[in-house]
């Protein structure tokens, strides 16, 4: 599944064009790998999304619903990240 749906059906990011705005920016990897909006996720992949001064690490897996997949993450990791500014 593309990873800016899988971002907005998860409940991760809310509006699938904010997912592919930090995708195109490159504050999505997929295990370790800089992400596109079309790249795809399976389960058990690990995504790391860069939010600000926040890394919010998830393992996404999918579960069947309604006769279709549907993506769920477990939070891995969060951590803040100091600025210099």
């Amino acid at each position: 599944m593309r990873l800016d749906v899988v971002l907005k059906q998860s409940g991760l990011i809310k509006r699938r064009t904010v997912a592919k705005e930090l995708a195109d920016r490159g504050r999505i990897l997929i295990n370790n790998r800089a992400a596109k909006p079309a790249s795809e996720v399976k389960t058990g992949d690990i995504l790391e999304l860069h939010l600000g001064n926040r890394v919010l690490v998830v393992e996404i897996s999918f579960e069947e619903r309604f006769k279709r997949e549907f993506p769920v993450y477990k939070e891995v990791l969060t951590k803040k990240v100091n600025s210099d500014a």
